[in-house]
């Protein structure tokens, strides 16, 4: 089923007022196993990846309870609006979270399956896989990048073509926060 832009917009907010309730919990047991990750807010390439000559970003939300093959979670990533991307009225990823580990350096590993939506109903696409690597933090500091897998090798903006996957670069978080707790 296709969904408008204005079911993206509210389905984002809902994740971000999902997020921001996670976070205000209270400390969860120490170990990945357990942990909360959350986050909301606007992310940027630092580049202009479709050569349109505006530098590209976009708004996500994500929750995710980590612990390998058992987390459980949402994850949303979309361009709308003025950050139109690929000349697309609309361009997300929108998913559950199957498993999620955390790395020894602090960042944490999304994996899942959903939705990829690119504005019109022949350019919707159901069950696909996408991957998602996050590093906490607030502006300057978190960041994420997103693997579609499987499909899209080679549009504007993959940086590993021919590897079957679509790969954005890393988006630094421009305002919002990840948090793990």
């Amino acid at each position: 089923m296709q969904r408008s832009c204005d079911e993206t917009v509210a389905r984002c907010t809902l994740i971000t007022m999902l997020v921001l309730g996670l976070t205000s919990c209270a400390s969860v047991e120490s170990g990945s196993a357990g942990k909360v990750l959350a986050g909301a807010g606007q992310a940027a390439f630092g580049a202009d990846l479709d050569t349109d000559g505006n530098p590209d970003g976009s708004y996500f939300g994500l929750v995710a309870e980590l612990g390998g093959a058992a987390a459980k979670g949402h994850f949303v990533c979309a361009m709308w609006g003025k950050t139109k991307f690929m000349d697309l009225p609309l361009m997300g990823v929108e998913g559950r979270i199957q498993s999620a580990d955390m790395s020894p350096d602090g960042s944490v590993s999304l994996e899942g399956t959903g939705t990829v939506d690119m504005g019109s109903a022949d350019k919707f696409f159901e069950d696909v896989p996408f991957k998602v690597r996050v590093m906490p933090g607030g502006p300057g500091t978190g960041s994420l990048q997103l693997t579609v897998i499987g499909s899209f090798d080679g549009a504007p903006g993959d940086i590993q073509p021919d590897n079957g996957n679509y790969d954005m670069p890393e988006e630094t978080v421009a305002s919002g926060q990840i948090v793990l707790r």
